[in-house]
């Protein structure tokens, strides 16, 4: 058949500042040389820089044909701009001061904290940092080479020992060409270093400033250009409270910032009424997507004896109770979320007569505990390691790509039949869902083989249908547990994914990355229903509220952020560490938020008043995994240093609740300026430390009756993300 004349269209689609409707041309229209260019020249002319970036001549010469751009542009408008565009962005460091006035400034302003009282001189020591940072930046933007050298070896070694890491990357740029396109420098561009001084600590450093105006020009400069100093009404911070919240990036969280309300409250959960007169395990495995949480109830003689005696209602009188509602939940359509399934509500059910159960733990009785440890792993080595929510699935990303689902009960995974055999299938039979899968694929394990690099995080939805994984490729996947394929690929993050966590009731979850960005997704759109952007370093951990309203992020930039999915806005930032977080926890309440970082510290955080609680050094090294107990009673946490350690949070949470109804106390969505922060109480708190056998501690999980579940790599053959984004 030959070849018909229909006019082949190429559309060109551009979207300009004032949200014109997209364009499409022809290239018929495209094909007229002298018919005038069909792009605005603004939009060619980055096309064209862009092309010519990356040396691609001829595609640079065809786009031209294309767009009809046949008049050459000139070369002048195609070269890279960005040494022009970055003499813009640091003209605030340009400056004919001598550089000997910088020494002699910085070692004046030395001086006179050391002679200011004690009273003030705590706060106004935190500006030692900052003033140094930019201070030698503008000696190097200047060209004063020798000079910025001497800087930065006679006052760098002074600062604090939580700065060290950035001074190190600081004394690295010499010159003023290294200033461009560096990382470091590029979270000082629109960021000013924030201190938190009370106004008699303010007034004292004005009137020293005033007073030494010829002397100290420099420093005025500095601290008008590149420092925010919040000022508060109130009684200075003494030295423990100054330290308890500094270490971040970029310096202490302004008071605003941490002024929203926060619905931390757990809405009221729907009544669900299920026929009593059938097992729940035979409900679930009728109505499919639930084969191996159907086999995760306790087996054998174990589950018959302590199997509860029905009553005579066919209601269960658990949903029948009318729970108060919590004046801090947020309102139940706040978030949408599609409506719960049957399936779902016998699940519910199910999971509450588990909890029936459930033992009380604290320090007279403390649980059990089952430790996976994978050995032989020194070829692919483990990346991550995820328990699913009633401990059936475990699932193990490799460093070689690979992902793997281990069965944690008697029950095999099994594959669904292929489309053609399902529809010979009675639907109206009880045991339909049996029906549905193939019993000849049934096996221990499984493997899913799709990234192309290490995997990083994995996490089950909470009906454990469906897996999420992400991978330095900078994917993520999502897979089918009941046919064992790639589902969908959601592509946004540039560089790799360090974490991806489902939220509790499913249907969204959350993503962070090297790209600095956490970004909130639905399972039915590739692409982000929310981007989250306002840390200045790496996100290596997300975790969601048990309410779904929040997510919260830890960062390299030593910062917890709390994100509200709803308004897509930061409602609160912490600040305290003085590492890189890679490990959190919210209290089953909601309202506390425990962190753990590399240096081993762990932190647990008031989200109602944004007020640090209490710090714990918990571990000599990275804090991996945090959990709470399924009754709030205990906070297991486990670290690369290879013991796993248990802390009664019980009493820890007995005593927050009282000071916060003590008089005077702060009311919530405020900041108080003097928080008393609990430390040196480790030895008050921890109830059990238990070491591995050389096996870095990567992942806990308490099942619904409280037994603690927990796995990691034999020998520490284990590679994370936290270790690897470090190095980055």
């Amino acid at each position: 058949m030959e070849n018909s004349d229909m006019p082949v269209m190429i559309s060109v689609s551009t979207a300009s500042v004032g949200g014109e409707n997209m364009k499409s041309y022809s290239s018929e229209s495209q094909r007229k040389p002298h018919g005038g260019p069909v792009l605005d020249k603004d939009t060619a002319v980055t096309i064209l820089k862009y092309l010519k970036k990356k040396n691609l001549d001829s595609t640079l010469e065809a786009f031209r044909h294309e767009a009809g751009l046949i008049e050459p542009i000139g070369d002048v408008d195609l070269e890279d701009n960005d040494a022009s565009d970055d003499v813009g962005v640091w003209s605030a460091y340009k400056t004919e001061t001598d550089p000997l006035d910088y020494e002699a400034t910085y070692n004046e302003f030395k001086r006179f904290l050391g002679n200011a009282l004690d009273l003030y001189k705590h706060e106004l020591h935190a500006m030692l940092y900052p003033v140094f940072l930019h201070m030698y930046i503008e000696l190097v933007y200047n060209g004063h080479e020798a000079k910025s050298e001497s800087f930065m070896k006679r006052f760098g070694p002074i600062q604090e020992y939580y700065y060290q890491q950035d001074i190190t990357k600081l004394a690295m740029i010499t010159r003023r060409e290294h200033m461009k396109h560096n990382d470091f420098l590029d979270t000082l561009k629109s960021n000013q270093f924030t201190v938190r001084l009370s106004r008699d600590a303010y007034s004292v450093l004005r009137r020293f400033m005033d007073e030494k105006r010829a002397k100290v020009s420099v420093l005025l400069n500095v601290v008008q250009e590149h420092l925010y100093l919040d000022v508060y009404e109130g009684i200075p911070r003494n030295k423990e409270q100054v330290e308890t919240t500094a270490g971040a990036m970029n310096g202490e969280a302004m008071q605003q910032a941490n002024k929203g309300k926060v619905y931390y409250g757990l809405p009221k959960e729907p009544d669900v009424h299920v026929n009593l007169d059938e097992p729940v395990d035979s409900m679930l495995a009728s109505e499919g997507g639930t084969s191996s949480a159907a086999a995760a109830v306790t087996t054998g003689a174990e589950d018959e004896a302590s199997k509860p005696k029905k009553k005579k209602s066919k209601k269960d009188s658990i949903f029948s109770k009318k729970t108060k509602n919590d004046p801090n939940a947020p309102p139940v359509n706040r978030l949408p979320l599609p409506e719960p399934r049957d399936v779902d509500k016998k699940e519910k059910l199910r999971a509450v007569r588990e909890s029936m159960k459930r033992i009380t733990l604290g320090p007279d009785s403390m649980p059990s505990i089952c430790f996976y440890t994978f050995t032989n792993t020194n070829v692919a080595k483990v990346t991550c390691v995820k328990i699913c929510e009633d401990t059936s699935l475990l699932a193990v990303g490799f460093s070689d790509s690979k992902l793997k689902i281990f069965t944690l009960v008697p029950t095999k995974l099994k594959a669904m039949k292929k489309a053609e055999e399902l529809t010979t299938i009675d639907k109206c039979a009880d045991d339909v869902y049996a029906r549905m899968m193939d019993e000849s694929t049934a096996e221990q394990q499984k493997q899913l083989v799709g990234h192309c690099g290490p995997i990083y995080c994995c996490s089950f939805s909470p009906d454990r249908t469906m897996l999420l994984s992400c991978a330095e490729d900078g994917h993520i996947r999502l897979w089918s547990l009941l046919t064992w394929t790639c589902l969908v690929i959601y592509r946004g993050h540039i560089f790799p994914v360090w974490e991806v966590k489902f939220a509790p009731h499913g249907f969204y979850f959350a993503s962070c990355g090297h790209d600095k960005t956490v970004r909130l997704w639905s399972t039915d759109q590739n692409q982000p229903q929310r981007l989250y952007a306002g840390h200045l370093s790496d996100v290596d951990c997300v975790e969601f509220h048990p309410n779904s309203n929040y997510v919260a992020s830890g960062s390299s930039d030593r910062t917890v952020r709390l994100w509200d999915c709803v308004s897509g806005s930061c409602v609160r930032v912490l600040t305290g560490h003085k590492t890189s977080i890679h490990a959190l926890a919210f209290s089953n309440d909601g309202r506390y938020l425990a962190s753990g970082s590399r240096d081993g510290d762990l932190m647990l955080w008031d989200l109602a008043r944004a007020y640090l609680l209490a710090r714990l050094d918990a571990h000599s090294s990275t804090v991996y995994s945090l959990c709470f107990s399924r009754d709030g009673n205990l906070l297991a946490s486990g670290g690369l240093d290879c013991t796993l350690k248990l802390w009664d949070y019980a009493k820890l949470a007995k005593e927050f609740a009282a000071e916060s109804s003590a008089p005077g106390a702060a009311t919530p969505g405020t900041t108080p300026h003097n928080p008393d922060v609990r430390m040196g109480e480790e030895e008050l708190l921890l109830l059990g430390s238990y070491p591995t056998k050389k096996t870095p501690i990567i992942e806990l999980h308490f099942t619904r009756r409280n037994l603690l579940v927990g796995a990691g790599a034999f020998d520490g053959a284990v590679v994370v993300a936290s270790d690897i984004s470090a190095k980055k």
